[in-house]
């Protein structure tokens, strides 16, 4: 079914959900997903998001889904709703949390569809949080922490808040990854966090533009050291990040270009409808 209204609506294992089968999930924190921005009904990055799924269903139940059985939740998504739009991909166990009940069993899937988004415009100024996120290699839901130390920063003038760990170094911001530049070379934090789809794509995409990258520990005395700095996520490869904590950074047009080039060279799959 292929529609160009703004129907964005819910699948759960390939079903239009209702009201009752959602109810449950309202207060499940045992689950993971990923965020996909859909443009023209083409996804970039596809295989990193199926890989995110994969291995994060292998980690929390014991199984995963094939990826075509993926996809094919996917491409009816895409197909029930407009051309544009922003897609969730949540894997949970149907036997809930807290038990042993949702070890080693076939994980079930809800997909649901909303407008598309390309994110604040920026630039940002980033409070600075000590905080690390629990399994901080996995996209999981119930992180209360990440809305609570954004709505912290807000109170205190900033946009948004970056997180430094018990090391003292940068590893991530709430909802974004964070990327530095020296003006040569494009640098990553060296610390544990989520590796996003977005910073995937740009970094293979760097990769074979031939842009130098480093990874890093960065702490909060090495922030005078960039001539730019950024925030990316599945909406964008890059808002300028003009504050962290105390200390200016510089706005680098090129390089915020350069993280918007290298998306834009990552091949954008068409996701046929069913």
């Amino acid at each position: 079914m292929t529609s160009e209204t703004s129907f964005y609506p819910a699948a759960l294992n390939g079903h239009l959900a209702k009201a009752a089968d959602l109810i449950p999930l309202a207060f499940a924190g045992f689950a993971h997903f990923t965020a996909i921005q859909v443009r023209d009904r083409k996804i970039r990055g596809l295989d990193l998001h199926l890989k995110r799924l994969n291995n994060a269903s292998l980690a929390f139940f014991g199984r995963a889904l094939p990826d075509e059985d993926l996809r094919v939740h996917i491409r009816q998504a895409i197909g029930a709703g407009p051309a544009d739009q922003s897609l969730t991909v949540t894997v949970f166990s149907p036997h809930g949390e807290f038990t042993p009940d949702s070890m080693d069993v076939e994980p079930a899937v809800m997909v649901r569809t909303a407008a598309p988004s390309d994110g604040p415009t920026g630039p940002l100024r980033l409070a600075v949080v000590e905080h690390e996120r629990p399994l901080a290699n996995f996209k999981h839901v119930g992180e209360s922490g990440k809305t609570y130390y954004l709505h912290q920063a807000v109170r205190d003038g900033f946009d948004d808040a970056a997180f430094i760990d018990r090391h003292g170094r940068l590893s991530e911001a709430t909802i974004w990854n964070l990327v530095f530049w020296d003006g040569e070379a494009v640098i990553w934090p060296k610390a544990a966090m989520l590796t996003g789809t977005m910073m995937g794509t740009v970094q293979r995409q760097l990769e074979r533009l031939g842009v130098p990258q480093r990874h890093e520990e960065i702490t909060l005395s090495r922030l005078k050291e960039f001539s730019g700095a950024a925030v990316m996520n599945s909406w964008t490869p890059g808002i300028a990040v003009t504050v962290i904590g105390s200390t200016a950074i510089p706005q680098a047009k090129t390089f915020l270009g350069l993280l918007h080039a290298a998306h834009g060279a990552e091949p954008a799959e068409p996701v046929l409808i069913c």
